[in-house]
């Protein structure tokens, strides 16, 4: 089994817990791709309280003979960012990965250079920021992995002013069936225990506890399920113990047409305005 990066970490319930459950807006998702490797998104995302609509338009050309990937996005907020990607660089695992962003309207740029390794047990990421005024910040995270057990860590030092910025471990097990995690975040001051259960083909099961030592003494704990109704349909349910409700219902129309439904409800003011819901489209070609 492949061991993930350390954003990907707890992926799998991670993506059953947020995945899904469009709420306070809408969104229209457009995917067109080319013969030739170009593929363009086009998103659009309405807040339904502000009414203030988000918009990008992304070209993403890859060309797989040489292992090359380049990705340009334009914001609506006038920001232009750009990314180039050099798969098996030096050797096979090795990514070369270069992005830099602009906003004409300011004059700011920002850029990041970062390298990449990705074996059978290991998985290592680091990157730093040129164009920092206030000192460069190296990030660096790194996953190992051996039958399943999986320990991770990531942490940010500036050379600025020579500090540790950030860090975080975690540990967890994976099998294709379950999933167990810990991380132990923000300079040790958050934590989060997760189970992720894979039943069947068509029900997943998952909970995870959070306890924040900063803000409060208490533990937040959330449960979450999707079952799958048919080979175009599901359902997805979720509950934490502050009494909100999150519910989504994704369905595939026809082939390149996805519609999802999802809405929060707090039971514990049913009759008050604090509710929320919202649908995303998906059209991809």
């Amino acid at each position: 089994m492949a061991v993930p990066n350390y954003s990907d970490f707890s992926k799998d319930l991670n993506d059953l817990l947020t995945k899904d459950f469009p709420l306070g807006n809408a969104k229209l998702e457009i995917n067109q791709s080319t013969s030739n490797g170009i593929k363009v998104t086009v998103n659009n995302i309405k807040d339904s309280t502000t009414g203030k609509i988000v918009s990008d338009l992304k070209t993403k050309f890859t060309d797989k003979a040489n292992g090359v990937t380049l990705t340009n996005t334009y914001h609506a907020s006038n920001v232009l960012t750009a990314q180039v990607e050099v798969q098996d660089l030096i050797s096979q695992g090795f990514k070369l990965d270069l992005h830099g962003a602009m906003r004409p309207s300011a004059g700011t740029t920002s850029a990041k250079a970062g390298l990449e390794l990705k074996q059978a047990n290991v998985f290592a990421r680091s990157s730093i920021d040129l164009l920092a005024k206030t000192g460069a910040t190296i990030h660096t995270d790194v996953v190992v992995g051996s039958e399943g057990l999986l320990l991770g860590g990531d942490v940010a030092y500036n050379s600025g002013d020579s500090t540790i910025h950030r860090y975080n471990v975690a540990v967890g097990y994976k099998t294709p069936e379950y999933t167990l995690g810990f991380h132990a975040s923000k300079k040790f001051t958050h934590f989060t225990a997760g189970y992720f259960h894979n039943i069947s083909s068509k029900l997943q099961v998952g909970s995870r506890a959070t306890w924040d030592q900063a803000a409060t003494s208490h533990v937040a704990i959330e449960v979450g399920s999707k079952y799958v109704l048919d080979k175009s349909t599901f359902i997805k349910s979720k509950v934490n113990n502050f009494g909100i409700l999150g519910l989504g219902y994704t369905q595939v129309l026809r082939p390149g047409v996805k519609v999802s439904l999802g809405g929060s409800f707090d039971t514990t003011r049913l009759h008050e305005n604090v509710h929320k819901v919202g649908m995303t489209f998906v059209f991809d070609n």
